[in-house]
C-alpha cells in the first residue's frame, strides 16, 4: 500500500512538473510572439479551462475532455486535444511536423502549398522563389521564354503579339516592318523611332538623302525613283 501511495505521488508530481514545464515555454512563446505550437500533459487532476477548439467537431468527442495523461496542442491562445491537432485537409496529425496557420486553420507543409502557394502559369509547379510576373500571371524565369525560339526572356527586353511574348530578334522577324533603306526590321523595341511616308518605312539613323547622305529627319525631302533626296541635292540634278 505504502509503496502504491508514494508511486502515485511520484506520479502527480511528474505530471504536475511536467504541466508547469510546458505552461512556461508557452509563456515565453507568447512573449516573443513565437509562431510555434507546443505539446503539454495534462495533470491528474485534468485541466477546467480546457476547450478542444475544434468545438462540437472534437475528434475525441468531448471538447472539455481533460482524462489524466492525455495530451494538448497549445498555438498562440488556441488549444487542441494532440488527437485533434491535424491538418483540415488531409487531416493527418500535426504532431512534431511543420504545419502553417492560415486565418483559423491549420494546414500540414505538403497541402498547404497543394492549396495556396504561387504556381507557374506555364509548368504549373511552385514558385519557390526567383519568379516573373507577366500579365499579372507568375512565371519560373526558365519557363518564361520567347513564344518563337524559347530563349529566356528573364531579365530581356521583349515585346509581345495576341498576349503571347516575343524576343526583339523574333518579334522583328516575324512580324515587324522592314526599313526600306538596310531591310532590317523596324521593331520599337527600346523607343527605336522610325519614319513612314506612303507605303515605305525607315529608321531614324537611315532616312537619310541618297545624295550627300545628311539626315532628312525633320528637313524637307522629294523623291526620286526610289530615292529621297535632300532639296540641295534635287536642285544639283536639275543643274
Amino acid at each position: 500500500m505504502a509503496t502504491d501511495a508514494l508511486s502515485e505521488r511520484l506520479s502527480s508530481k511528474l505530471h504536475l512538473q511536467t504541466k508547469t514545464v510546458g505552461e512556461e515555454r508557452i509563456r515565453r512563446a507568447k512573449e516573443k510572439d513565437d509562431d510555434v505550437a507546443f505539446c503539454t500533459m495534462f495533470s491528474m487532476d485534468g485541466d477546467p479551462t480546457f476547450k478542444c477548439c475544434l468545438g462540437k467537431y472534437c475528434l475525441i468527442g468531448d471538447p472539455k475532455k481533460t482524462d489524466p495523461g492525455t495530451k494538448k496542442m497549445e498555438y498562440k491562445t488556441r488549444q487542441w486535444h494532440e488527437k485533434c491537432f491535424c491538418c483540415v485537409v488531409c487531416k493527418n496529425p500535426i504532431g512534431t511536423k511543420s504545419f502553417i496557420p492560415r486565418e483559423q486553420e491549420i494546414y500540414c507543409a505538403g497541402c498547404y502549398e497543394d492549396k495556396f502557394a504561387t504556381r507557374c502559369v506555364k509548368c504549373n509547379k511552385i514558385i519557390t522563389s526567383g519568379g516573373v510576373t507577366y500579365k499579372n500571371e507568375p512565371w519560373h524565369r526558365d519557363c518564361f521564354t520567347c513564344s518563337n525560339c524559347n530563349t529566356s526572356l528573364a531579365g530581356q527586353r521583349f515585346t509581345s503579339r495576341d498576349d503571347k511574348p516575343y524576343c526583339a530578334d523574333c518579334f522583328g522577324e516575324l512580324f515587324a516592318k522592314r526599313c526600306t533603306a538596310c531591310s532590317k526590321p523596324i521593331t520599337g523595341i527600346g523607343g527605336t523611332r522610325f519614319i513612314s511616308f506612303e507605303d515605305r518605312h525607315w529608321h531614324n539613323d537611315c532616312f537619310i538623302c541618297a545624295g550627300c547622305k545628311t539626315s532628312l529627319v525633320g528637313r524637307g525631302f522629294i523623291t526620286d525613283g526610289d530615292d529621297i533626296i535632300c532639296p540641295e541635292c534635287a536642285k544639283m540634278k536639275l543643274m
